[in-house]
């Protein structure tokens, strides 16, 4: 045999065999393929398996209040550090420092340079924030909460999930697979921004607060309270579940406003067994500077309760016995393994810089998922069988080696994406049948060419080798073109439309290799065996 034809005879062969190993994994065998195969094989994108289709809207002008509010808390620190008598409070977007002396501006403009004065006397200080630094924080907070939802999504184990920002604000995330809708949207969804507050407990307003309430009358104890609840002071609530019952009381807390520590220093966050009570619980740890923070806390407020606070759900509120050195705390809660794990995973992905409101929640079910499958799976073979039989009709024997090429065509593409895994939708199966429309243009081409070069009176096999160098570049040509668009639609489009980019880009490669190669090495070695005196084309 031709040493060329040996070697593109064994690519072929090679290509062939590897494109059905790395398919393998997505069949019933996967569990008795080696260990190193089972990584490979096709996803199933979240229109063909089901699962859970969000679309959330993120909060930008709650992340500018929560930013001012630690603004104004900061400077107030920063007053104390320098022994300045004055404060610092947020109303509205502005922050008002009072008094308004010479030496509070100074201390406010070397540390918050982007705060700009608006107004000024004798008595306060109105400052606010540059519409420049309130534009950064409101796109900060969407590629935070982008990336923090990407976080929690790899942690809680989903495969191939698609995440991208949508307009100016939006979020889509889509989680194929997932059957608890409800686990999905708390993890999604859940702000976990972790505060700790103290409780005020030596306002007349906490000895006329109920210990516990039913959730139903939480409501209408705000109601009764609002006027009453000193205004540096909030209600806040904690939930609590008796086990031998089942019943769920709501605690009531009268809390500080001001939030001494926040989940900014958090490090880690796991979850623990209490030997005690067999219950599990979340154990913390900070950073240097949290530890230090938390340290501070503890030794100025022995004897007074802190209050752990996630998304405004207390969660324990202990009493500080003594100073807590090392950076490390506890959450305690009526907690179940699922929920204390769930909590864990938030922590530790960081909170959320902004609320997310939800516009949209769909949940795909596994029925429609198989419908599509059968309806994708049905037109690409009609598709096929309807291209095979036109091939054959119309270009003999000629059309049987297209129709080869086509095979090989349909075997590397499948094989490609199972090699990558790549997740495969619908619009992913309209990319692999518009290759094979393709892959059968090039063929048309090609025959069309070496069928002129046979009218002109040419053997069989000059006709095949002028065809083949006629055709070729009107064939490069326009792959490239679609490669382009492939490109472009990959680089801009959403989740479903580069699923069809990729299968278009790689049906475009591998039909340049079949078309090319593939055919051209059978019609080689029918007009190199034997002398052909007529070409059935």
């Amino acid at each position: 045999m031709n040493k060329k034809f040996f070697w593109r005879i064994t690519l072929i062969a090679s290509a062939t065999i590897l494109s059905v190993l790395f398919y393998l994994p997505s069949t019933s065998l996967r569990s008795t393929l080696p260990e190193w195969l089972q990584e490979y094989g096709i996803v199933l994108g979240l229109d063909l398996q089901g699962g859970v289709h969000l679309v959330y809207e993120v909060d930008g002008d709650k992340a500018v209040d929560v930013t001012t509010e630690r603004i104004a808390s900061s400077i107030t620190n920063i007053f104390n550090e320098k022994e300045l008598e004055a404060s610092a409070e947020k109303k509205g977007p502005d922050i008002i420092v009072a008094p308004g002396k010479g030496e509070m501006e100074r201390a406010v403009t070397e540390e918050f340079p982007n705060l700009k004065l608006f107004d000024r006397s004798d008595e306060r200080l109105v400052y606010r924030l540059e519409e420049t630094e309130v534009r950064r924080i409101k796109e900060f907070a969407v590629d935070q909460a982008l990336e923090t939802i990407r976080n929690r999504v790899d942690q809680f184990g989903v495969a191939e999930p698609t995440i991208h920002r949508q307009a100016e604000k939006e979020l889509v995330i889509q989680l194929p697979g997932v059957k608890d809708t409800k686990r999905a949207i708390d993890l999604v969804g859940k702000t976990a921004i972790l505060e700790f507050k103290l409780l005020d407990d030596e306002s007349p307003v906490a000895a006329q607060l109920p210990g516990s309430i039913a959730p139903a009358d939480e409501k209408g104890l705000l109601e009764e309270f609002k006027d009453k609840i000193p205004e540096e002071d909030e209600l806040l609530f904690g939930r609590q579940l008796d086990k031998e019952t089942g019943i769920e009381t709501k605690l009531v807390y009268l809390m500080k406003k001001q939030s001494l520590m926040t989940g900014e220093f958090l490090t880690e966050a796991r979850v623990n067994i209490d030997q005690r009570y067999n219950e599990p619980y979340v154990s913390i740890s900070f950073n240097s500077t949290g530890a230090r923070l938390f340290e501070q806390i503890t030794a100025n407020n022995v004897k007074k309760r802190l209050a752990i606070i996630l998304d405004e759900n207390v969660y324990s509120a202990p009493m500080i016995r003594e100073r807590i050195a090392g950076g490390n705390a506890q959450i305690t809660g009526s907690f179940s393994m699922q929920e204390a794990k769930d909590l864990a995973i938030v922590l530790r992905s960081g909170s959320l810089p902004a609320p997310l409101i939800m516009l949209q929640n769909l949940t795909v079910g596994p029925s429609l998922g198989t419908d599509s499958i059968n309806a994708g799976v049905n037109a690409g073979i009609l598709g096929a069988l309807i291209v095979i039989i036109f091939m054959v009709v119309y270009y003999k024997q000629a059309g049987l080696i297209a129709n080869f090429a086509l095979v090989l065509n349909i075997i590397f593409l499948i094989g490609v994406l199972s090699a990558f895994n790549a997740t495969l939708t619908l619009p992913g199966i309209a990319g692999i049948i518009l290759a094979i429309g393709m892959a059968v243009d090039s063929n048309v081409l090609m025959f069309e060419r070496i069928r002129e070069e046979l009218r002109l009176g040419k053997t069989p096999r000059a006709a095949i080798d002028s065809g083949y160098d006629k055709a070729f570049w009107t064939i490069f040509d326009s792959h490239v073109t679609t490669l382009i668009t492939a490109v472009v639609l990959f680089q801009f489009g959403t989740g479903p439309i580069k699923g069809f980019a990729v299968t278009l880009g790689w049906g475009v490669f591998i039909n340049l290799f079949t078309a090319l190669i593939g055919t051209k090495t059978v019609f080689d070695l029918i007009t190199t065996k034997r002398e052909v005196k007529e070409l059935s084309i």
